[in-house]
């Protein structure tokens, strides 16, 4: 069994969506990073950096005690050599699964990340700063809208953790939709995920764990997810 310590962002889809591809079976432990759940001393024993998603693994394959692990693409990772699914075999495959796992860990997320920031969150707006994100990441699509010209998937012919990490980080805030339009290959890539019994499964934990999902944030919430709620001494 799996305890997900979880709370419905991107980075936390993620990892329920290898979860429900595989069918592992796994336990939600909801951190609401805006109650300041992250800043637990039991949390942040298995997650050091005070972020969300982590695991903890109570059968891991070496058959000793429980194993944690932080960091979503690390996550994604240790699920995947788990269980010899979704990172491929072939060793030039795997390698492409592993570039774009980690370009998506230094890159769109990151980039994202500070779009949705500064068009959604800031308390007043900064010009430079919108502006330089959301180029940014438009750069970002048209790089994955090339990748997927030629190919069904980020890896190749098979589904794998690179698409898995890249897929929640497109259209992650709704009050800054990217044109899809601009980038055929990526939507057609984004809507194959989409329509998978899976990804819908992994997604419909979003209202039942945050039924705030979508709604303005309290000042108390922007104190934990900005930065201001409690630090490790």
């Amino acid at each position: 069994m799996i305890d997900l310590y979880y709370w419905p962002t991107p980075n936390g889809h993620k990892i329920t969506l290898f979860l429900e591809e595989a069918g592992l079976p796994y336990t939600l432990k909801p951190v609401n990073i805006g109650a300041g759940d992250q800043f637990k001393p039991e949390f942040l024993a298995i997650s050091p950096n005070n972020k969300m998603p982590a695991i903890v693994d109570h059968a891991p394959a070496d058959g000793g005690a429980p194993q944690s692990v932080f960091e979503s693409g690390a996550i994604l990772l240790y699920l995947a050599e788990k269980t010899g699914r979704f990172l491929p075999a072939e060793p030039r495959d795997r390698i492409a699964a592993l570039e774009w796992l980690f370009w998506q860990m230094g890159g769109l997320g990151p980039m994202t990340g500070q779009m949705g920031h500064f068009h959604v969150y800031a308390p007043e707006p900064i010009a430079y700063a919108m502006e330089r994100y959301s180029r940014e990441v438009a750069r970002l699509l048209g790089v994955i809208d090339h990748r997927l010209a030629d190919r069904a998937w980020l890896a190749g012919d098979e589904y794998s953790i690179a698409d898995m990490a890249c897929h929640p980080w497109i259209n992650a805030y709704d009050k800054v939709p990217p044109d899809l339009s601009l980038y055929p290959h990526l939507r057609r890539w984004h809507q194959a995920i989409a329509d998978r019994p899976a990804t819908q499964r992994a997604y419909a934990l979003r209202q039942q764990v945050n039924p705030r999902a979508g709604q303005p944030l309290s000042d108390e919430e922007r104190k934990h997810l900005f930065n201001q709620g409690p630090t490790q001494s």
